[in-house]
């Protein structure tokens, strides 16, 4: 117990706390505050900043909601940034419930809702726009929320992230929310450079404790021992014994369902046992994973719904929800199903009768009806939007989705299912890595509704459990930077603060950051080699010259040996191919040196062996057959005469080759006859002419001359010497590539930063002048028009602007031209060449080819400087688009394609995002006239759909 002094400072310190912001924010909450987020929110009202890393559902926003309370409190504005629209517009929606419409706006790029209000929900985009403005909404910015912070590893919008760190203003105070990173303390110091004190705040404590199961066909089974806590399994935890037994059955069996399978609901968690052997197949058929929709069953009669289920492919998502409602299932009762398709219909009343059919609603519907739904990119974005509302409202049980859904949403279940441990990443199948298997189980356990969370592996042929161990039992999710300079960046940098200074900037960028540390640990490394060296050189001192000369000549003779010898063997292996080419079947040769010397008559001429030359078959004297080729020649064969081999020849048999074998004897004994049976005088053996051109070499004569007079050559110690020298060597080698390794990392991204503004400087964008006396940079106009276009190919599009490629088109055409810039095809190759309306005559087809001259000149720029090179031109979307702004009928757009509604909404909203920074950057006013009409012609119907 305590003692009343200690008592009394508890009692001091609680009202301290209770007259603090902290405390009045405590006392709105519905749960007490954890320790880790208690912390952060000490930290944040104390005036630091904050990087909290922590475990998907363990409450990290609680702090940005805490810097939004701060923010009101204050009389300043709060930023709460997000990386994708559909995170920015759940959060939008919790922040209005919180403080009211009136307080709260929304900015993402094609929405804009009371953006002037003192907390603005907003894509990282538009923040970083904002910044290379100097837009006045930024007047009275106290705190920058960046939720999802880890997404600054992406490569693509990655970068955004540190630009708005890096420029953001000095008095604003950052608040970074991130997944349990594995470095986030290095990310900590970085921040701390850039932004100032930061506080880190690491907690890898699931509010609630996830398990770790594996459903095979039979059954679902733990995966770990039944002595292992699943919080705290450590490293390679045991296999509980009951699964690699099923899966050991399931091998020997072809994985068909085995008698001995039962309903076990979650498995055996009382089970203990040794690792099992399932790392290693037996050898049979390969196992057959469950059917979906059993999985499904299985957790539905284990208590297991609601679940995610991730199927790492848009179609298998598609096809498992037709696999459900095939198999019967249901998961909702009369009543939910009633208020399903009520919340349905509310929501999709907008939706022109016309296009029901062509978005598939019907289905959807139905299946959504039975509690069942898919969520990926190539859903209609109301349609997803429903599908999580549902979710959240405990109305869909089971959600098949692609990994997208992993990212910030706001969609806890019960249970994650995970089809396989292997995706698509584009080019190839590439393992799930420990923090992708973290992140996509963290939905696992809804924090207040479930004591524990659930992550199922279904079995399949390739999935071994010790692996699955390892991979979930690890923690292992770095975060790399992926910046890097941009055409835009450098304008605007250059606009603002200069080149030089620009230069110093990006070498604040956590890329840089990384890279210098690593440069840290090389460093080390090459003064540790440098010292090395110095003892090196010490011990090869001679006293009677100089031996690192002596040891150079040595090592130039040892080469030029080396080359001389290369060469012989070249000459020696184009002689024995020449021997072989010209053998015909019958041939008898003499095989003049190596290990298969002897005679032999050639059965097979083997002249389509490939590249290495013929690989002859050939019946030796000792009545082997044998496989010549010109690695196994020394010095190539010899033809001497020749036997008839009978056309039905076998090999196999032995007494055919006893018979040929007899006749090769023979004809050896009489005296040597050509092909046309004349005698001819035997061949001279072959020379030695290899060697002795080795023994000849001037090159190597005069360094031997050289080598003999030099005066260490007679040194009594000149061995000794002579190994110091050679260990002085191979670790001076060593270190001038580290020192290379070294130059090559520090100041990595000015480099790139300066070959940008030279491909800049080249195209007119930016341009040396002159003023007291000291040649500066400056943006040009066109430049300045670059400066607003933030279009990943911003300079193609500058370019296209600049050259009047689009001046002369109509509001359709203009929207067509720019998909091709924002669009790249899923697939590499298209089934069919792009129409492009209006015929290969038309001024949109003459636009598109001059947008490719453009682009193949500004990709030769790029390779000369090595620079990442712009993405091609992209037609796929120009019909489709076109025929949109139009006026055409969804159904009508996207017959002979193969884009899903949502892919083709989730582009034409791309599209308008571009074309509404044309509207403002444009040279010609026509031109910006155009692009807003065009804006309006693709701001409808399905289109144009509120995703707030």
């Amino acid at each position: 117990m305590s003692s009343p002094a200690e008592r009394y400072a508890a009692s001091r310190r609680r009202a301290v706390e209770n007259r603090s912001e902290l405390g009045v924010f405590r006392s709105g909450l519905e749960i007490e505050l954890d320790p880790f987020q208690a912390e952060s929110c000490a930290a944040l009202e104390g005036g630091r900043g904050v990087l909290v890393a922590a475990p998907t559902g363990a409450g990290k926003t609680v702090v940005g909601e805490f810097a939004v309370h701060l923010a009101l409190a204050q009389g300043r504005k709060a930023f709460y940034t997000t990386p994708i629209k559909a995170l920015s517009n759940q959060k939008y929606a919790d922040l209005v419930r919180r403080h009211g419409a009136d307080r709260v706006g929304l900015l993402t790029g094609d929405t804009t809702v009371n953006g002037e209000a003192p907390v603005v929900v907003m894509t990282t985009e538009v923040l970083r726009n904002m910044l290379y403005a100097g837009s006045s909404t930024l007047d009275g910015l106290g705190y920058v929320v960046m939720d999802e912070v880890h997404y600054l590893a992406d490569r693509f919008r990655g970068p955004v992230w540190e630009e708005v760190i890096i420029h953001l203003p000095a008095d604003v105070q950052l608040v970074s929310l991130s997944a349990t990173v594995s470095n986030a303390e290095e990310f900590g110091d970085w921040l701390t450079m850039v932004r100032g004190d930061t506080a880190v705040v690491v907690s890898e404590v699931r509010p609630v404790p996830l398990w770790q199961h594996v459903m095979t066909r039979d059954d679902l089974f733990d995966l770990y021992a039944g002595h292992v806590d699943p919080t705290a399994p450590g490293i390679d935890p045991p296999i509980n014994p009951e699964l690699a037994e099923a899966l050991r059955r399931a091998d020997r069996s072809g994985g068909a369902p085995s008698s001995r399978g039962g309903d076990r609901g979650r498995g055996s968690r009382g089970s203990r046992g040794q690792r099992g052997g399932g790392g290693h197949r037996a050898a049979g058929p390969p196992r057959r994973p469950a059917p979906r929709f059993a999985v499904v069953d299985v957790l539905d009669r284990s208590a297991l719904l609601p679940a995610i289920f991730f199927v790492f492919s848009r179609a298998g998502c598609d096809a498992a929800v037709q696999q459900c409602l095939r198999a019967g299932l249901r998961l909702t009762t009369a009543e939910q199903e009633a208020e399903i398709r009520a919340v349905v219909e509310q929501r999709c009343a907008a939706i022109p009768p016309q296009d029901l059919a062509v978005l598939g609603y019907w289905d959807w519907a139905h299946a959504l009806g039975r509690g069942i739904a898919a969520h990926h990119a190539g859903l209609l974005p109301l349609f997803k939007e429903t599908v999580e509302d549902l979710f959240s409202r405990g109305l869909v049980k089971v959600v098949f989705a692609t990994e997208t859904l992993a990212l910030g949403i706001n969609m806890p279940a019960r249970s994650v299912v995970l089809d396989k441990l292997t995706k698509w990443d584009g080019s190839a199948h590439v393992d799930l890595t420990p923090g992708e298997y973290t992140q996509l189980t963290g939905r696992a356990g809804r924090r207040g509704i479930d004591v524990e969370g659930h992550a199922v592996v279904v079995d399949h042929g390739a999935m071994d459990p010790v692996a699955l161990a390892g991979l979930a039992s690890r923690r292992l999710y770095p975060l790399r930077s992926s910046f890097r300079p941009t055409y835009n960046m450098a304008v605007n940098l250059v606009a603002q603060v200069g080149r030089d200074r620009a230069r110093e900037v990006l070498e604040t960028s956590f890329a840089q950051f990384q890279a210098d540390r690593a440069v840290v640990g090389l460093a080390r490394q090459a003064q540790s080699h440098a010292e090395a060296l110095e003892g090196y050189a010490e011990a090869m001192r001679c006293h009677l010259g100089d031996f690192e000369e002596y040891a150079a000549l040595r090592r130039r003779l040892a080469d030029r040996e080396k080359d001389l010898s290369r060469d012989a063997a070249r000459a020696r292996r184009r002689e024995a191919v020449a021997s072989l080419e010209g053998l015909r079947v019958g041939d008898v040769v003499e095989i003049t040196a190596g290990r298969r010397a002897g005679h032999a008559v050639v059965l097979d001429t083997g002249k389509d062996a490939g590249l290495d030359g013929p690989r002859p078959t050939v019946l030796t004297s000792e009545r082997q057959v044998r496989t010549l080729t010109a690695a196994d020649l020394t010095q190539g064969v010899r033809r001497i005469t020749s036997v008839r081999v009978p056309r039905q020849f076998s090999p196999r048999n032995a007494g055919a080759k006893r018979d040929l074998a007899s006749a090769m004897r023979s004809a050896l004994a009489a005296p040597p006859r050509d092909r046309d049976g004349r005698p001819r005088p035997a061949s001279a053996a072959r020379g030695t002419r290899q060697e002795r051109t080795a023994d000849q070499d001037q090159t190597a004569a005069d360094l031997r001359r050289r080598l003999r007079s030099h005066p260490c050559h007679g040194c009594s110690e000149r061995e000794d010497h002579a190994r110091w020298a050679e260990r002085y060597h191979r670790l001076r080698r060593e270190h001038d590539g580290l020192t290379r390794r070294i130059e090559g990392r520090t100041s990595s991204i000015a480099r790139v930063f300066d070959k940008i503004c030279d491909v800049l400087t080249v195209t007119g964008y930016l341009e040396q002048v002159s003023a007291d006396g000291r040649d500066r940079t400056r943006v040009t106009d066109a430049g300045q028009g670059l400066r607003r276009l933030y279009a990943e190919s911003d300079l193609l599009v500058a370019e296209c602007l600049r050259r009047q490629v689009w001046d002369d088109l109509d509001a359709p055409a203009l929207a067509a031209a720019v998909s091709t810039m924002v669009y790249e095809a899923r697939r590499e190759d298209p089934e069919h060449a792009p129409q492009v309306p209006g015929g290969p005559q038309g001024r949109l087809a003459r636009a598109l080819d001059e947008q490719v001259r453009l682009w193949s000149r500004l990709d030769d720029l790029e390779t000369e400087r090595g620079l990442q090179a712009t993405r091609p031109v992209d037609l796929g979307l120009v019909q489709p688009v076109h025929r949109w702004a139009s006026g055409r009928s969804l159904g009508s757009v996207l017959e002979d394609t193969d884009l899903a509604a949502g892919d083709f909404v989730r582009w034409c909203k791309q599209v308008i995002d571009l074309l509404d920074q044309i509207a403002q950057s444009a040279p010609r006013p026509d031109t910006r006239g155009t692009a807003r009409r065009a804006v309006d012609l693709l701001r409808r119907g399905v289109v144009a759909y509120s995703s707030v």
